[in-house]
């Protein structure tokens, strides 16, 4: 299910509570996925607290998988190189603003069937999930 978009400060400050394996963590992920793909055409990532849910959870367009969008629950940046500036823009914020991203990262997550993954990602998407993990830190760009 579609859901609003959270444009609150204060709740997107908060950082996200790991997510568990039960039917509502899977639902919220649904609605992500869901609220995701409603706004393709100006979104290509979106953080659970996004939508009103502190859980750690994301989804992305994955490009290298033919446009697909990809799910991870409690991911955490293990490795990163390449440091970079750019300035990004958020579907919850106005503008862009200024921030330090890395070319390459290495995440473990765990995936939609709770099974524990370890990737490496580069460019564009590294990027796109780096801006996700922020938002489960509470961290506003």
């Amino acid at each position: 299910m579609q859901r609003p978009i959270t444009t609150s400060i204060p709740l997107l400050s908060q950082p996200s509570e790991e997510a568990h394996s039960t039917e509502a963590d899977l639902a919220v992920a649904q609605d992500l996925k869901d609220t995701l793909d409603a706004h393709r055409n100006g979104c290509v990532g979106m953080a659970a607290n996004m939508i009103g849910e502190h859980k750690r959870i994301i989804a992305f367009v994955d490009e290298e998988l033919g446009g697909r969008i990809t799910l991870m629950f409690n991911p955490r940046i293990t490795a990163q190189d390449g440091a970079y500036d750019t300035a990004e823009g958020c579907l919850s914020l106005n503008g862009e603003r200024r921030t330090l991203r890395y070319q390459r990262i290495e995440v473990d997550y765990m995936d939609r069937r709770w099974r524990e993954r370890h990737a490496t990602f580069t460019g564009f998407t590294a990027q796109i999930i780096q801006h996700e993990i922020d938002h489960c830190d509470g961290v506003i760009i």
